[in-house]
């Protein structure tokens, strides 16, 4: 019953793989990822803030192709910093100490129960259609007029028309990353395990909620 459910639940995920960086969507199209840096705009001068809108206008009249922005809003897990915290006490060969750490815990616990303390990351989805899909189950006429290609075939195949798709949008990516670069935005594209855990957690965000292990 869990494996069935297990699949059902993998049926409403449109990801076909992660590789490469690279996110592989099951209608064969491909999507890659920057992480932004935050930028403080209320701080800004109004020249500057004037300055930001017009590069952040231009950039966008510059692109011929679509872009998604994604901010991740999350409550910020304060366990991993209170764990650190109580190993240091165990370590602790002063009295005093051992008190003054044990009160700031205390203090840390009372302020993060009251007052709601949010994490924000932001990203950029960049995606690439390629003009031409070629699906796994798919059979073109030439295909059955000259027999099937060996597996060395197919794959060697399946390389290359990955690695055209991924050059083509690697030059979305640059594109995307100078034109923010110049409204103060730094960018850097997520790898394999990083885009792993960022949809993870998307899918499953309960599992924020769930209690550390002692070690």
């Amino acid at each position: 019953m869990a494996k069935a459910k297990a699949k059902i639940s993998q049926e409403f995920v449109p990801i076909d793989e992660i590789r490469d960086g690279i996110v592989v969507l099951k209608d064969g199209s491909l999507c890659l990822v920057l992480m932004a840096s935050s930028l403080n705009f209320a701080l800004k001068s109004e020249d500057e803030q004037q300055a930001i809108i017009f590069q952040f206008q231009n950039f966008l009249n510059s692109l011929d192709f679509s872009v998604q922005f994604h901010i991740q809003s999350r409550k910020l897990d304060i366990r991993p910093y209170l764990a650190t915290l109580e190993e240091r006490i165990g370590k602790q060969t002063h009295d005093l100490m051992k008190i003054q750490i044990k009160e700031y815990i205390g203090f840390i616990k009372n302020f993060t129960e009251t007052t709601s303390i949010m994490t924000k990351s932001f990203f950029v989805v960049i995606p690439y259609q390629p003009a031409i899909l070629t699906g796994k189950k798919s059979k073109g006429l030439l295909s059955g007029l000259f027999g099937r290609q060996s597996k060395q075939e197919a794959s060697a195949l399946e390389k290359r028309t990955f690695e055209e798709n991924r050059t083509q949008i690697e030059q979305r990516a640059n594109v995307v990353e100078q034109g923010l670069s110049r409204t103060g935005v730094r960018t850097i594209p997520l790898g394999t395990e990083e885009l792993v855990e960022l949809y993870y957690k998307i899918f499953n965000p309960g599992e924020l909620e769930k209690p550390i292990a002692n070690r």
